[in-house]
């Protein structure tokens, strides 16, 4: 009962600080665009926890034209993890989840790019709905915050949890095969 109204409050709170940022620094400041992105992640992150989707839709399979990477190499995908590298995301994100090469870990880590990536997409479609809102009524130059935070801070991770999956699902792949890999990372 505590997780489902510690995630209220939360919403509750990320609502009311959008509204007050909307409210007092406009809708079209970089500040609101920023605020909204942040407090929508923690928002969906405390709904994503507390319910814990099991994400089982075909969508989050790979496609095989995605599968090599190309595509998302293409994209700046690479550029844009390097990014992570020298911002420290990485770090502070290896940090708190170190990566283990057995076959549970790469499972759990498998389903963490499906939740991030849900997750992200959620944002994406809320942060594009109000950009879209605020061009219809104040102009899309007025709209260019929203839409360009809206690329880097979700579009962007979106893109890097589909380039990431299909190299784990072909690991646990490979664990899953490889009986005696399992024993070895287990001793």
């Amino acid at each position: 009962m505590f997780k489902y109204l510690s995630t209220f409050f939360i919403l509750l709170f990320a609502t009311g600080s959008i509204l007050v940022v909307a409210y007092l620094l406009g809708v079209s400041s970089f500040s609101f665009a920023w605020v909204l992105n942040f407090l929508l992640m923690m928002g969906v992150s405390s709904l994503m926890q507390t319910f814990k989707p099991k994400l089982t839709a075909a969508y989050f399979d790979g496609k095989n034209w995605e599968r090599n990477g190309r595509v998302y190499s293409w994209l700046g995908v690479n550029t844009f993890r390097k990014i992570l590298v020298w911002v420290g995301w990485e770090k502070l994100h290896k940090a708190a989840n170190p990566v283990k090469k057995d076959l549970q870990a790469l499972k759990k880590l498998e389903y963490n790019t499906r939740q991030s990536e849900f997750g992200h997409l959620v944002i994406f479609f809320i942060v594009l709905a109000s950009a879209a809102w605020v061009a219809l009524y104040y102009g899309i130059k007025q709209s260019l915050w929203l839409m360009s935070l809206n690329v880097i801070l979700n579009l962007y991770p979106i893109l890097v949890q589909r380039y990431n999956r299909p190299r784990l699902q072909r690991a646990i792949k490979v664990r899953e095969l490889s009986p005696s890999a399992n024993v070895g990372a287990m001793q």
